[in-house]
């Protein structure tokens, strides 16, 4: 099966060759045509079945704060942090009086090590905590009050005059709490000051949006509505309303509502007077505002589950502000004078113009937390012990198999730019020494990281991308098919125990992540194009720029619940292409599918061997660019059945 569509093929052939399966065991078969899937996973399968586990762990606690904590966590799953954060301004204040947790205590240092998912959330200043009513004190009960495990993961509680919670939006029943007279005083205090916070917070968000003006309120939100189409799917909650592009009804622009859909709570505001705006919508507004102006698009996803408030926001930028500081070795990049939405526009501006030197001189990268799809941005540490000794081991593989001496990747990086012709040359099983490189690097990354899964992707043709972008054939590099892009997939041969100890099943799932990195590589090109009016209509993501370590991702994305893609590393690369920069042009991924999670060292070594990837990737495209016609052929699906079980071609296997 050639890896490229055949140039000047008929509809009608087109149309045949796409009903033929890919699948490497099926490789050659119509496809659709099986009785029944080869897997059917569990009905609870992912999230669903995470939150069962949760609330059953739950309910074995002896007292209510335990109770509360394993929710908080997902029984160590996540940051309690993340989940503090995710409640109503009543919520919190109920949770603060019960049992002292609040996130709006002392944090520890944004610079220090990441906290344990499952460590208690930090103690709010004291208030009256009653006990749970389990240990027959004879205080009075006033209210009885519930809390539950809502089944997008979030805790929630009733609260005085709130309705009893609806069973059919949680995992498994209430734990009812009886609240005492105490309990109530504190309760009423907690919402007292929370309800004078969230009154000044609005007057100053509509005071900050009307200096704007009509104009620049209208690019505001064209801003906004940018950043919803153009990043992953989050969910964002303005107390009790929920904005979001993610599965459940969309309220925001992206897969489901397209830009300008009525639907779109942004949409909507576009010719609103202000004073027509809710409060929850002007918010909404102010706080995306923050986020994209610190960092871009992809800030947004650190807000990912949680109430999108000034205050929170304010949280994560001064968290941010001192990592950043800590990295430069100086306060380069000053506090917010004050709360105020104009004062923290000035410190997220600030971030922004300062990042790049920060990437200069630490590693920039976020940790997601694929369970509430959180994402957090970290200033690494320096490389230690660990990841010299994962780069030392990727190194020793790589000289012993291809024609290059140094000590270290920067070395083999060094060696490759002194004399790059063999990489357009056919390399031991290989049409070019690029694919036995991306290959051998894949391949040694697997070994040396203890991962289950690595895998690297590119283009398959860089003189046809190269040709294209000296003609300005914009609209035709869009409509490119996944097929002009390719990923190297290779598992560790143990990985087979979690596909039923079966290497066709194990080829079958690399191919699955093989073919979806492929659609990756299609989503990230469009975003580093001029943006003419096809590339603006095409579909794509911002491309990523920095890594990130990814714990518990087998949750939500059908793929990776299906494959057990559980811990990774990404590690992106840009590649400069006949003069123009593509970010997230390739990168390597690592994966885990059970076991211990990847950490920072990881990552810092992981890049090191994507970042020599991309210099090859560079080096070919130097090539390209003088002449040289050089195309990747090789990882296809026939190439991931016959590398990973050994065996011939299934097309020509009898039925």
């Amino acid at each position: 099966m050639s890896a490229l569509p055949e140039r000047g093929e008929s509809r009608r052939a087109a149309n045949a060759r796409k009903r033929i399966s890919r699948r490497p065991s099926r490789l050659g078969l119509v496809a659709g045509a099986t009785l029944k899937p080869d897997r059917v996973r569990e009905a609870d399968a992912g999230f669903p079945g995470l939150l069962k586990r949760a609330w059953r762990r739950a309910e074995q606690t002896d007292d209510l704060r335990s109770f509360v904590e394993v929710l908080l966590t997902l029984d160590g799953h996540v940051p309690a942090d993340v989940q503090l954060r995710a409640l109503s301004a009543a919520e919190e204040a109920a949770l603060a009086a019960l049992c002292g947790l609040s996130w709006r205590a002392p944090a520890a240092a944004p610079d220090a090590a990441a906290p344990d998912a499952a460590a208690p959330a930090t103690a709010a200043p004291a208030t009256a905590a009653p006990d749970d009513g389990t240990s027959g004190d004879a205080e009075e009960t006033v209210f009885s009050g519930e809390i539950a495990l809502a089944t997008s993961g979030r805790i929630v509680l009733r609260v005085p005059s709130a309705a009893p919670l609806k069973a059919d939006g949680l995992v498994g029943g209430v734990r009812r709490v009886p609240w005492t007279r105490a309990t109530l005083d504190a309760y009423r205090a907690q919402l007292r000051r929370a309800e004078d916070r969230v009154a000044r917070t609005v007057a100053d968000c509509r005071g900050w949006l009307a200096e704007q003006g009509a104009e620049g309120r209208g690019e505001l939100l064209e801003q906004a509505k940018e950043a919803a189409l153009r990043t992953a799917p989050f969910v964002l909650y303005q107390q009790g309303r929920q904005y979001t592009n993610f599965r459940d009804h969309n309220t925001l622009t992206g897969k489901t509502l397209w830009p300008g859909h009525p639907d779109c709570a942004l949409s909507s505001l576009q010719d609103l007077p202000l004073e027509l705006w809710s409060d929850h919508d002007v918010q909404l507004v102010v706080c995306l505002t923050l986020l994209i102006r610190s960092a871009g698009p992809g800030r947004v996803e650190e807000a990912n589950g949680t109430q999108l408030t000034v205050d929170h926001v304010a949280h994560m930028l001064e968290r941010i502000r001192v990592g950043y500081n800590a990295a430069l070795g100086r306060d380069q990049v000053p506090p917010a004078a004050s709360a105020t939405v104009a004062d923290l526009h000035e410190l997220a501006v600030s971030l922004r113009s300062h990042r790049g030197e920060v990437a200069r001189e630490a590693q920039l990268y976020r940790e997601i937390h694929g369970a509430l799809m959180h994402k957090i941005e970290k200033v690494a540490g320096p490389c230690a012990d660990l990841a010299r000794a994962r780069e030392d081991a990727v190194t020793a593989r790589l000289t012993s198999r291809l024609p290059l001496r140094g000590d270290n990747l920067a070395e083999l990086g060094e060696a490759l730019a002194a004399a790059p012709g063999w990489l357009a040359a056919p390399h031991g099983d290989f049409a070019t020494g690029l694919e036995a490189l991306v290959y051998e690097s894949a391949a040694a990354a697997t070994e040396a990281f203890e991962a289950d899964f690595a895998m690297s992707r590119g283009m398959r043709s860089l003189p046809d991308l190269i040709t294209a972008l000296r003609e300005e054939r914009w609209a035709e590099i869009c409509d490119w098919e996944i097929t002009r892009f390719f990923c190297c997939v290779v598992p560790d041969p143990s990985a087979a125990r979690h596909f039923g100890d079966s290497a066709a099943a194990l080829a079958d799932a690399a191919w699955a992540m093989s073919s979806r990195m492929q659609y990756n590589s299609w989503h990230f090109i469009a975003g580093n194009l001029p943006k003419a009016p096809e590339v603006v209509d095409r579909d794509h993501f911002v491309p990523p720029t920095i890594p990130d370590v990814a714990f518990y991702s087998d949750q939500h994305h059908h793929g990776h619940v299906n494959n057990n893609v559980r811990f990774s590393i990404r590690s992106p690369q840009s590649v400069v292409v006949d003069g123009r920069r593509f970010n997230g042009f390739v990168d390597l991924r690592l994966l885990r599918c059970d076991g211990a999670p990847f950490g920072e060292q990881d990552l810092l070594a992981a890049h090191r061997v994507s970042a020599f990837t991309a210099r090859a990737t560079g080096l070919v495209a130097e090539l390209a660019a003088a002449g040289e016609q050089i195309e990747v052929t090789a990882f296809d699906s026939p190439w991931h059945w016959s590398a990973v079980t050994g065996g011939a071609d299934p097309a020509t296997r009898a039925s």
